[in-house]
C-alpha cells in the first residue's frame, strides 16, 4: 500500500518555525517531523509515499532531491569540480512529490493525488504528528471492520474536536467539542479503500474532517481503530520543544524502528 501524506498546510500555530519552512519540515532532534513520521511506517514495511505539498513546496522536494547527500559522507574536490560520494546513508523510499496548491484545503489535496493512488487501498496520515501506533494491528482491524475508511482513535487532554463511537467501533458522529478526558478524537493514520474517493467532491475547498469523513459516519462506513498508546501532534512550539526532548533523552515512544521487531501483515 502507498502512504499519503498531507504536507501543505501552512502551520500557523507554529509561525516561529515556519516563516522559512513549512510545517512538516519542522525539525525534530535535527530532522524533519516527516521523517520521523515516514520512518514510522517504513519500520512497518511500506516505503512508497505520495507527499502532498502546498506551503514551501519546494523545500520538501529540495530535501528529498539532495537526501543522499545531506546524510552521506562525501569530498568536494573544487580544483577538479568533482564530487566523491564514499557512504551512502539513505532509506528503502520511493517519494512522489505533489504539489496540491497554496490554499487546498485537506479533502481537495487527497483528491487530486486520487490517479497517483489508484484503484486500490492506502495509508493516510497528516505531516505534522506523530504515534506509537502499529501499523500492522490498524490494517487488520480496517479489514476485520469491511468499512471503507478507518481512522485511528486517540484521547489526549483535550482542546480536539471529538468522535462518537459505538461498542462495534463504527464512528457514527462527530461533536464540535470534547466533553470531559474520556473523549476520542481523530488521530490521523487512516487506513482507506479506494471508495473514500466517492466521498470527496473535487474542489479545493473540501474539507476531509468535514463532508467526506460526516458522510462516511453517517453510512456507516467508518470504522475507528482505538489507540491508547502515544499520539502527539506538533500544533505549537510547546510540542515541538517537548517531542525534541523526547528525541534527544532516548525516550521518544514513537521511534518504533528503534525499538523493536514487528510481523509484517
Amino acid at each position: 500500500m502507498k502512504v499519503v501524506i498531507l504536507a501543505g498546510g501552512l502551520g500557523t500555530r507554529l509561525s516561529e518555525e515556519t516563516k522559512l519552512v513549512p510545517k512538516p519540515m519542522v525539525e525534530i532532534g535535527g530532522k524533519p517531523i516527516l521523517w520521523h513520521i515516514m520512518k514510522i511506517y517504513s519500520h512497518y514495511g511500506f516505503n512508497e509515499f505520495i507527499i502532498l505539498t502546498g506551503y514551501k513546496s519546494h523545500v520538501i522536494k529540495d530535501y528529498f532531491v539532495h537526501y543522499y547527500q545531506q546524510y552521506s559522507d562525501i569530498t568536494v574536490d573544487m580544483l577538479n569540480n568533482s564530487v566523491e560520494i564514499h557512504r551512502i546513508k539513505t532509506e528503502p523510499w520511493k517519494v512522489t512529490m505533489l504539489y496540491t496548491g497554496q490554499n487546498t484545503m485537506t479533502g481537495g489535496r487527497i483528491k487530486k493525488a486520487q490517479e497517483y493512488i489508484g484503484n486500490e487501498p492506502f495509508l493516510l496520515t497528516y505531516g505534522d504528528g506523530v504515534s506509537d501506533v502499529n501499523i500492522d494491528e490498524l490494517i487488520k482491524n480496517h479489514k476485520a471492520s469491511g468499512k471503507i475508511a478507518t481512522m485511528t482513535a486517540v484521547q489526549p487532554s483535550g482542546r480536539f474536536g471529538a468522535l462518537v463511537i459505538k461498542d462495534d467501533n463504527m464512528i457514527t458522529s462527530f461533536m464540535e467539542k470534547p466533553k470531559g478526558d474520556e473523549s476520542w478524537i481523530n488521530g490521523g493514520f487512516f487506513v482507506c479503500e479506494p471508495e473514500v474517493f466517492d466521498y470527496i467532491p473535487k474542489g479545493d475547498d473540501v474539507i476531509f474532517e468535514r463532508a467526506p469523513l460526516e458522510n462516511l459516519a453517517k453510512d456507516h462506513k467508518l470504522n475507528a481503530y482505538k489507540h491508547d498508546g502515544f499520539w502527539r501532534p506538533m500544533d505549537t512550539l510547546k510540542d515541538k520543544n517537548d517531542l525534541t526532548e523526547m528525541w534527544e533523552n532516548d525516550k521518544a515512544p514513537w521511534a518504533v524502528w528503534q525499538n523493536r521487531e514487528v510481523a509484517h501483515v
